[in-house]
Formats: C-alpha cells, sequence, structure tokens
C-alpha cells in the first residue's frame, strides 16, 4: 500500500510531516495518564473527595467534549497546520499552570490541556485522510500506537518518579512539558510553510452529521468506548489496590495494559483499511473486551495480569477502529473533521460522565465490583454499535463528494 502523499512535495517534507503527527501523537495522552496513579497522592494534598478525584479525571474529556465542535472551525480560519501549532502552546500553558500550588489552579490547568489536546484529536484524522488518502490506516496504526505508547510511559513512570529525591506528584507532572516544547520546535517549520486557512473547507455543515445515522453510531462506538478507558485510567490502580496489589503495582499495571494495547493500536487500522468490512475486527476485539472486564469481576486473582492484557488488547483495538472509521467513513479532509469533532464532541461528553458517575457508585457500595459490571455493560453495547460502525458506507449521500474529495484506500 502506498502511503506517500502527491510527488509534488519532496521525501523531506513528507517525513518531517509524519515525524511531527507523531511527535503530537506523543502529547496527546501523557499529561492525562500519568494523573491516574497519583491520584491518592493528589487527593491527599489538597483533601479531595471522590467525586472531586474523579471530576480531575473526566475535566480533560469535558475539554474535549467543549472544543471538538469548535476546532473543525477554528481550522477554517487559521488552517490545519497553524491550529495544531497553537494548540501546542495551549498545551504548554496547561501544564504550567497545573503545577502552581492549589487546588484551583490543578483544575484550570487540567481544562486548558484538555482543550489544547481536542484539537489534535480532531484535526489529526483530517490531515492524515487530506495528506495521505492512501495510508490512512498505516498512519491512524502509527500515531495512535505512539499516543498509547507515550501514554503507557506516562502511567508507569508516574509514581516512580514523584518517589525521587527532591521530586513529588507534581513534577511528575510538569516534566510531560518538556515533550510538548519539542512536539512544538518540530511542528514549527511545518505550520509556517503552511496555508493560513482555508485548508479543510468544502461544502457540507456540521449540522448535516448530526442527520446521519452512521454519525451517530460512530459517536456513541467512540464515546462508550472513551468511557470504559477513561474510567479504566482513573480506577483501575484502585481496583487492584482493593485486591491486594501496592499502588506502584497498581501503576505498572496500569502500563502493562496500555503498552500491550500498542500491537492492536498499530495493527487494526492497517487491516481495517484493506478489508470492505470492518465487521469481523469488532467483534474479535468486543469478545476480547467482555473476556476481560469479565475476568476481572469474577475471575481468579491470581490471572489479574492476564485479564489486564487482554482488556489492552481491546482497548488498543477499540480506539483505533473509531480513529479509523472518521478516515473510512467519510469522502474528503473536510467530512473527516466534522464527523471527528462530532464523534468526540459527544462521545468525550459521554465519557466524561464515566470517573465521576462510577466514583460515586464505588462510594455507595464500597466496592469496585458494581464498577466493574457496569463497564462489562457498556463493553457490550460498543461491540453491538460497532457492528453497524463497521459496516461500508459512507455517512453523506453521493452527491455531498466536492472537488477536494480524497479517495479511499483501496481494499
Amino acid at each position: 500500500m502506498n502511503s506517500l502523499p502527491p510527488v509534488t512535495r519532496s521525501r523531506r517534507e513528507i517525513g518531517l510531516t509524519i515525524a511531527g503527527i507523531l511527535l503530537i501523537a506523543a502529547n496527546m495522552r501523557a499529561a492525562i495518564t500519568s494523573v491516574g496513579p497519583l491520584i491518592n497522592q493528589i487527593s491527599s494534598s489538597y483533601q479531595l473527595s471522590s467525586e472531586l478525584s474523579g471530576l480531575l479525571t473526566s475535566m480533560p474529556l469535558l475539554a474535549f467534549a467543549v472544543m471538538s465542535l469548535v476546532a473543525p472551525r477554528i481550522s477554517e480560519r487559521f488552517g490545519a497546520e497553524r491550529s495544531l501549532l497553537y494548540s501546542l502552546v495551549l498545551l504548554i500553558a496547561g501544564m504550567l499552570v497545573r503545577a502552581i500550588p492549589g487546588a484551583p489552579a490543578l483544575f484550570v490547568g487540567t481544562a486548558l490541556l484538555g482543550l489544547a489536546i481536542a484539537v489534535s484529536n480532531v484535526l489529526l484524522p483530517s490531515i492524515i485522510k487530506r495528506d495521505f488518502p492512501t495510508g490512512i490506516g498505516l498512519l491512524t496504526g502509527s500515531y495512535s500506537v505512539t499516543m498509547s505508547m507515550f501514554a503507557a510511559i506516562a502511567s508507569g513512570a508516574a509514581v516512580p518518579l514523584s518517589s525521587m529525591p527532591g521530586w513529588d506528584w507534581n513534577l511528575s507532572l510538569l516534566v510531560w512539558v518538556l515533550l510538548a516544547v519539542i512536539a512544538l520546535v518540530a511542528w514549527l517549520p511545518r505550520s509556517l510553510k503552511a496555508k493560513p486557512a482555508g485548508t479543510l473547507r468544502a461544502p457540507g455543515s456540521l449540522s448535516s452529521m448530526f442527520r446521519s445515522p452512521l454519525a451517530w453510531r460512530i459517536t456513541f462506538f467512540m464515546g462508550l468506548q472513551s468511557m470504559t478507558f477513561y474510567v479504566t485510567i482513573a480506577w483501575l490502580p484502585a481496583i487492584l489496590l482493593e485486591r491486594g496489589f501496592s499502588a506502584a503495582a497498581g501503576g505498572w499495571m496500569l502500563s502493562l495494559m496500555q503498552l500491550v494495547s500498542l500491537p492492536t493500536s498499530f495493527f487494526l487500522p492497517v487491516w481495517a483499511s484493506r478489508m470492505r468490512t470492518q465487521v469481523p475486527l469488532v467483534l474479535a476485539s468486543g469478545i476480547t473486551s467482555l473476556c476481560a472486564y469479565s475476568g476481572l469481576l469474577w475471575g481468579s486473582t491470581d490471572l489479574s495480569v492476564l485479564w489486564i492484557i487482554l482488556l489492552g488488547l481491546s482497548q488498543g483495538a477499540t480506539i483505533s477502529l473509531a480513529l479509523t472509521f472518521f478516515g473510512l467513513r467519510t469522502r474528503n479532509a473536510a467530512e473527516a473533521a466534522r464527523l471527528s469533532g462530532m464523534a468526540q464532541a459527544f462521545g468525550y461528553l459521554l465519557a466524561a460522565l464515566g470517573p465521576v458517575l462510577l466514583g460515586t457508585l464505588h462510594d455507595s457500595f464500597n466496592s469496585w465490583n458494581p464498577v466493574l459490571a457496569v463497564l462489562l455493560l457498556v463493553s457490550l453495547t460498543v461491540l453491538l454499535l460497532g457492528l453497524g460502525a463497521g459496516r461500508s458506507r459512507y455517512v453523506s449521500p453521493p452527491e455531498a463528494v466536492s472537488t477536494d474529495s480524497s479517495p479511499r484506500p483501496a481494499g
């Protein structure tokens, strides 16, 4: 499969663009996933309740929901490349504000970095659709696995970094600002060369997505999958702590979950782009997820590593399928940005409720078993939605195709 854009761009430009995309992807979860293993330390420092601790994890998702509907219009105003550059600046600012002592700065900084990451969430799939129309699967897999890899590193390193001499949980979170600075420097030349605006403008509107049943299936597939992911990110260390694991072991198990998601994060989009229908992949990932949550709920604690591995494989598969649907179910880059914006706005709003509501559910029963039961039911719903989203169709009718339409990948 040829993954190169038109030959008018040099190999060096292509390489720098891909490197920039991957560096941006590396920043899309690390600032968030590093919080989960430190949540007990953070809560102790600022005397946060379970609800406020859950809200801290949900804050980026609420920001995702708010910004995702706005991001396509920001791209049309400033251009996709410059919008991503500004988002990196905002990400750095958010992490710096979060490091200021005090609970208000913690929540404000978390909201700012969530707004910044939301722009990348929406615009990276559309840039790939526009610049690499025959390599959607390969590049989606590449940036998805990069995102997951750095998310895993951030989770696993959070507690050890906070335990270093002279360090605390605040410095452990702040260290990721260095990665954002590297991405900013790498993306700057690409953004300065890009057209200032209109790079993703095309006929149609976001409201047309609201009339598409397929767009809604993808939206809820994305949202409920994200709910399971962020609830797991927030509470898996605490769930394992209840089952006899140490805090450090819980952090590394969370890291393991994300590390084993890397193969499915990479290969699923590649396979999906070569298949006429993605239903078999949806079935495989859905059944794996059901087995994982069933094992955590009813299985032996001695097999916890197995349940975590299955969970990681399914999480990597479902999120990468959702991201791939943005390209495979749309006809051009503008439509991909709108579907991405809709799916992530409503999807992350749905996902944001998860850590707060399920944290409250735990407090009501003083047990994580009801939480795992809810996650099992949500995973079943994700599977059923995916069966519809995986069928070979587009979110818009043929007459919606514009002159800037990108070809669909072969297969």
